[in-house]
C-alpha cells in the first residue's frame, strides 16, 4: 500500500536536505579558501609536527575525520574527498586517523616537496648514542598529551635496562628540558627508583611558559607517572602551570633551573654533561628539548633595543605602550589577542608580510579577526619592519612606500632555530623525513 505523507513534513524534510546541503557548500567553500591561502604561502612552509597524509583513492567521504579534529580547520571535504588544507595548523592530535573508518590517512612528517629533519631514534626513542634519549617536541611529537606519553615510556625503558650510576655522585639519568616531556619522563624515572636530575635552560614549564595569558594548551585528559589520571576537557596554560607548580612540590622534583647545556661527552659507558654552572656524570640522558630554539631575529637597525622582545609571558609590561608584534603564526597572532584582550596598551598592531593570516588554528584566527574588526588590533599586512627608532618603527610595504609608526614596544614572533646544532654536538645523527612516518 503506498503511503503519502503529509505536505507540511514533506515540505520540513526538503527544508532540512538543502539546509545540511547548504552547510557542506558553506564548509566546502570555508575549506577550498583555506587551501588556496595557505598554497599562496608556497613550499617553503612545513609543519614541525607530524600531520596527517590522505590517500584520496581510498577515501569515501565519510567525513569522520573532520569532525574528530579538534583544531576544526586542518582538513575538509573538497569535491566529495577530504584533503589536508593547512597542516600548518595541526598539531599531532592524531584523532582524524583513529576516526577514518578505511584508513585512508596515515601520519606523517615532513612534505615529498620539503622534508622536515629529526633525530634518528629506535621505537624507544634511543638514538644512535646508547644511553642518549629524544622525547617530545624535539623528536617530532608536538602535542603535549603525546609528549607526556613519551616521557612515561622513556623512564619505563631505561629502567629496564642494566645502564646505571657508577658511584653515589653520578646519576642513573639526566632529563634536559622541564616541559611537559620532560617532567614526566623524570617522574617516570623516580617512580622507578632511579637517581635523577632535571636541567632547565630557562623556565620551569618549557615552551609552555612562554604562551599568551589564557591560551588553551590542553584537550583532553592526561595520564602522568605516579599521578591520577587528570580528566579535564580542556586546561589554559595557567591551569597547566599550576598542575606543574603542584607536581613539583608535592614530588620534590630534582629541578634546576637556568643551566643550559652545552657539551656531552661520553666516556667508557657514561656521560659527561656541560652546562653553564658545571657539569655532571649520568648513565642516561633524555633530551626533553623543544624545536624552536633560540628566537629568529629580523637583522634590523634597532633591534638591539631594550624595547624589543621575542616572547610575551604577562602583559602587564605592555601598559600604557604602543605595541607592534612581528608575525603571522599563531604565537604571533596569540600575543596580539592576548593584548588586545588586557585592553590597556595605548595600541596594538600585528605586522605580516602576507596578505593572509593563513597559517593560524581556527579558533586563533576567529579570535584575531574579531579584534581587528572591532579595531584592537591593527592589522599591517604587506609589510616587513626596515628599521626600528626609540619611539617609532619604520615599515616597508610590498609596492616599496615606507610607513613610520609611532611605537613603544616590539615583540618579534618569526619563530625559532631549531637546536640541530647542539644534536649534530653531541653526535647525535638526524634523518630527513619527505611525508614519511
Amino acid at each position: 500500500m503506498e503511503v503519502l505523507l503529509p505536505a507540511s513534513l514533506v515540505v520540513v524534510s526538503l527544508c532540512i536536505f538543502f539546509l545540511v546541503r547548504r552547510g557542506a557548500s558553506i564548509k566546502e567553500s570555508q575549506a577550498i579558501r583555506t587551501l588556496e591561502d595557505v598554497s599562496a604561502l608556497g613550499d617553503g612552509l612545513v609543519p614541525s609536527s607530524i600531520h596527517p597524509k590522505i590517500d584520496t583513492d581510498l577515501c569515501i567521504g565519510s567525513g569522520a575525520c573532520v569532525r574528530a579534529c579538534p583544531e576544526h580547520d586542518v582538513i575538509g571535504i573538497i569535491a566529495g574527498r577530504v584533503h589536508l588544507v593547512n597542516p600548518l595548523a595541526c598539531v599531532g592530535h592524531s584523532a582524524c586517523a583513529e576516526a577514518c573508518p578505511v584508513d585512508a590517512i596515515e601520519l606523517v612528517f615532513g612534505t615529498a616537496k620539503r622534508g622536515i629533519e629529526l633525530p634518528l631514534l629506535s621505537e624507544n626513542f634511543e638514538t644512535n648514542v646508547e644511553g642518549v634519549f629524544v622525547v617530545g617536541e624535539l623528536g617530532g611529537m608536538g602535542l603535549i598529551r603525546n609528549a607526556i606519553a613519551q616521557g612515561r615510556e622513556v623512564g619505563e625503558f631505561i629502567a629496564s635496562t642494566s645502564r646505571r650510576a657508577r658511584d653515589q655522585d653520578s646519576y642513573d639519568a639526566i632529563v634536559v628540558g622541564a616541559g611537559p616531556s620532560g617532567i614526566s619522563a623524570t617522574l617516570s624515572l623516580m617512580e622507578e627508583d632511579l637517581r635523577v636530575l632535571l636541567l632547565e635552560g630557562g623556565e620551569f614549564g618549557g615552551t609552555i611558559a612562554h604562551y599568551p595569558r589564557g591560551k588553551v594548551v590542553m584537550t583532553g585528559p592526561i595520564l602522568l607517572p605516579g599521578m591520577p589520571k587528570i580528566r579535564r576537557r580542556t586546561m589554559s596554560k595557567e591551569e597547566l602551570l599550576e598542575l606543574w607548580k603542584q607536581i613539583h612540590q608535592e614530588k620534590n622534583l630534582p629541578l634546576q633551573c637556568g643551566e643550559l647545556v652545552t657539551q656531552l661527552d661520553e666516556d667508557d659507558g657514561s656521560f659527561t654533561l656541560q652546562t653553564s654552572k658545571g657539569s655532571y656524570h649520568t648513565a642516561n640522558v633524555v633530551l626533553a628539548l623543544g624545536r624552536r630554539g633560540s628566537p629568529r631575529k629580523l637583522g634590523v637597525p634597532g633591534e638591539e633595543m631594550d624595547k624589543v622582545a621575542y616572547r610575551l609571558l604577562e602583559p602587564d609590561p605592555f601598559e600604557s605602550k604602543e605595541v607592534l608584534i612581528v608575525g603571522g603564526g599563531n604565537s604571533a597572532a596569540e600575543c596580539a589577542i592576548a593584548l588586545a584582550e588586557y585592553g590597556k596598551c595605548k595600541s596594538v598592531g600585528l605586522s605580516y608580510r602576507r596578505g593572509e593570516f593563513a597559517r593560524l588554528r581556527a579558533q586563533v584566527r576567529e579570535s584575531l579577526m574579531a579584534n581587528i574588526q572591532s579595531g584592537k588590533v591593527l592589522a599591517h599586512l604587506k609589510t616587513q619592519v626596515s628599521s626600528i627608532q626609540l619611539d617609532t618603527i619604520t615599515l616597508k610595504h610590498d609596492d616599496g612606500r615606507e610607513e613610520s609608526l609611532a611605537n613603544t614596544a616590539v615583540i618579534v614572533q618569526v619563530g625559532g632555530t631549531p637546536p640541530s646544532a647542539l644534536l649534530a654536538k653531541f653526535g647525535i645523527s638526524t634523518v630527513e623525513k619527505r611525508g614519511e612516518a
